[in-house]
């Protein structure tokens, strides 16, 4: 998961600590003594003139081993002695770049000479990895941030501090408004309507089968509605899943008209109490102006609470593209992000939550019912950290 991402953002971290250990610039040794107090010289003690001297210690007669090692003391002399290695910086748990910081003279400062070119390395890591350019820019303001012009606190490890450096730079991207979809259900008027939406093959019709397996194990009741009508065996699929699951499904005929399914689905679950309402919708491409109307019917008549973006984490910044014009079409309030385990770079993950403003509620991490799992600023990060 997020593998060619995580790579990359390593070969990058060893970049930005070499140049860091150039260009951080020590106090200068005159501050640094002036701040110091003066070591006093330990007093020096003489010899009474009227001692008598110390018999000296007879001479040893010349051996073959003193002559031996006479020659091994005159070759260690030859040599040079090694160099004091410098102290090792200790390992601090850093939770944030400020940790790191200190206003004393003794820290380290950091200059900027370098790290625009670097940052701009950094960029193009991101967009090689599908972050959007915006989220690639936010990313690289934010860490220029929390680097220059602060000074650091001596024996910080350079390596712990890029890290959380980088950590903080990344959740300020995905820093959306979270939304926790189990308790709005939970404290939600009766039926919650959640409207799916997203082009073919995203994983949309599985998602909507795992949020019914979801809150079945919750205890709560839903209805499936087939408002997919377009697509050759959508219905079926769609069917599958409620027989396997034990819930209900609401279908007309193929090609029939998908918000008339919507709005029987509805009626449905308040007829017989139940509890959420899941309407699956046709995969429409985005720029299609006749089918995003159509879409914009199923909302006007269904009236759901929630609009879903259902995007695959493999289309990277296409996914992106996707969410936005859904949301201009439609609006939505939260994505859920399908096969982010078969996702090597990452990038849909980081700029859809930024991108459109809206949380990432979910995201798909295997092929079976339960394989989905709440999204987590922290969750992303620590995996792209790892």
């Amino acid at each position: 998961m997020f593998k060619k991402l995580r790579g990359r953002l390593g070969g990058f971290k060893g970049k930005l600590k070499r140049t860091m250990e150039e260009e951080l610039e020590d106090v200068p040794e005159e501050k640094a003594k002036q701040e110091s107090p003066a070591v006093k010289a330990a007093p020096t003690t003489t010899i009474p003139k009227s001692e008598p001297a110390a018999p000296s210690a007879p001479v040893a007669p010349i051996t073959k081993r003193t002559r031996r090692e006479s020659r091994a003391e005159k070759r260690a002399k030859g040599k040079k002695k090694p160099k004091p290695q410098k102290e090792k910086a200790v390992k601090q748990d850093l939770s944030a770049p400020e940790d790191a910081f200190t206003d004393s003279i003794m820290g380290r400062s950091l200059r900027e000479k370098k790290l625009d070119e670097l940052l701009d390395e950094l960029e193009l890591i991101l967009l090689e990895s599908d972050v959007a350019l915006p989220v690639a820019e936010e990313i690289k303001k934010a860490l220029k941030e929390e680097l220059v012009g602060k000074k650091i606190k001596r024996g910080v490890s350079l390596d712990d501090f890029i890290e959380a450096a980088l950590r903080s730079a990344v959740r300020k991207v995905l820093a959306v408004d979270p939304v926790d979809l189990d308790s709005y259900i939970k404290e939600h008027d009766k039926p919650v309507v959640l409207m799916f939406v997203g082009v073919n093959g995203t994983g949309k019709t599985t998602s909507i089968a795992r949020i019914a397996y979801r809150y079945k194990k919750q205890g709560l009741s839903s209805v499936l509605a087939a408002g997919d009508t377009f697509r050759a065996g959508a219905i079926e699929q769609l069917g599958i899943h409620a027989e396997r699951l034990g819930v209900k499904l609401i279908k007309h005929k193929a090609g029939s008209d998908p918000a008339a399914v919507a709005y029987d689905a509805v009626e449905h679950a308040r007829a017989r109490y139940k509890d959420i309402v899941l309407i699956d919708t046709a995969g429409r491409m985005q720029t299609n102006v006749n089918l995003m109307d159509e879409m914009k019917k199923i909302k006007r008549i269904a009236k759901p609470d929630m609009v879903v973006f259902v995007g695959d984490s493999l289309a990277g910044n296409d996914a992106v593209e996707q969410a936005s014009k859904f949301d201009e079409a439609v609006g939505i309030d939260i994505a859920i992000l399908t096969k982010i385990d078969a996702d090597a770079k990452g990038g849909a993950a980081l700029s859809i939550a930024y991108a459109v403003g809206k949380p990432i509620a979910f995201v798909g991490t295997g092929q079976g019912y339960e394989d989905l799992e709440v999204f987590d600023p922290d969750w992303m990060v620590d995996r792209l950290f790892a």
